[in-house]
């Protein structure tokens, strides 16, 4: 079996990187953010929960994990825009959290939008004919955004999540992401056996890649070398499925996205097909910088 690094969660990554100040504290700012923002009408909320969480960053190691990130990907970057993207990142990041806890409300905004680019035939053709299909997913715009976009249409779309450690705050999670799409796949042995059955029955499933993974293959990215999960190839390889990247790129607007699927992944071996998830996930953040996950520590000795 693929070693189990699929997709990761944006809002775990979040709690786990301020989890070196305190537990208690990061989740209690979290919750706290969440109870004042969902009080208020949706145009408000999700902007004010952007600059909420902007606010804080300097808090919790965000900024300097920012500044530090760029430094080494985009060395060439003027001063005026890292200091842009220090504050527009976790902005991004506080967005997509209101968004995620909307539920209903968000769903009904992004439901009915187009998938647009080359992938949205092979999409469209792979749910026809009840074929499996990877969708290549980083860590970028709102994930499920397009998620629900392509539950709304009857595509059986799978998610793997990770267990949070406090039970009452992993209850609430699950059930926040549930309100999106379903099915969820716990990331342990008896939910990656689900998900593979899943898959074998034609299903869809979203398969993280770019965050660090110490058993990854090293591979180029931002001209760096990053250790790299190989499982979604892996994984499109042994169910002879279409390896598609998905993005759902945040607009101007700051509210409404726009859904690209790219062109499958052309079949050869693991590392070559995760080199182009790679490519094609670097070609989208130089063009959004604001929208990936800058606060993650993607290189590492």
């Amino acid at each position: 079996m693929p070693r189990a690094s699929a997709k990761p969660d944006l809002l775990l990554t979040m709690m786990n990187r301020t989890a070196s100040l305190s537990d208690r504290i990061s989740n209690a700012l979290f919750v706290a953010v969440m109870w004042v923002v969902q009080r208020l009408p949706y145009e408000t909320r999700v902007p004010l929960a952007g600059r909420m969480v902007a606010r804080i960053a300097p808090l919790i190691g965000f900024t300097r994990k920012i500044r530090a990130n760029l430094a080494l990907a985009c060395p060439e970057l003027p001063p005026e825009e890292v200091k842009r993207l220090e504050r527009a990142v976790p902005d991004s990041l506080g967005r997509m959290l209101a968004e995620i806890y909307s539920g209903e409300e968000f769903v009904a905004r992004v439901r009915d939008l187009p998938i647009e680019g080359p992938g949205a035939e092979a999409l469209e053709r792979a749910h026809r004919d009840g074929r499996p299909v990877v969708l290549a997913a980083g860590h970028f715009g709102n994930y499920d955004a397009w998620r629900a976009a392509l539950a709304a249409r009857g595509y059986r779309v799978g998610a793997i999540y990770r267990p949070m450690n406090n039970p009452a705050f992993n209850e609430q999670y699950v059930t926040t992401i549930s309100a999106i799409a379903q099915p969820l796949f716990a990331r342990s042995r008896r939910g990656l056996g689900d998900m593979m059955r899943f898959l074998r029955d034609g299903g869809m499933v979203a398969f993280g890649f770019d965050q660090f993974f110490r058993q990854g293959a090293e591979l180029n990215f931002f001209g760096l070398p990053a250790r790299t999960p190989l499982s979604a190839a892996e994984m499109a390889l042994k169910m002879k499925a279409d390896l598609i990247p998905i993005y759902a790129i945040r607009q101007p607007d700051g509210l409404s996205f726009r859904i690209l699927a790219e062109a499958p992944v052309a079949h050869s071996d693991p590392e070559a097909m995760t080199q182009v998830l790679n490519d094609r996930l670097e070609e989208q953040i130089r063009a959004h910088m604001e929208q990936w996950l800058w606060t993650h520590r993607r290189w590492k000795p």
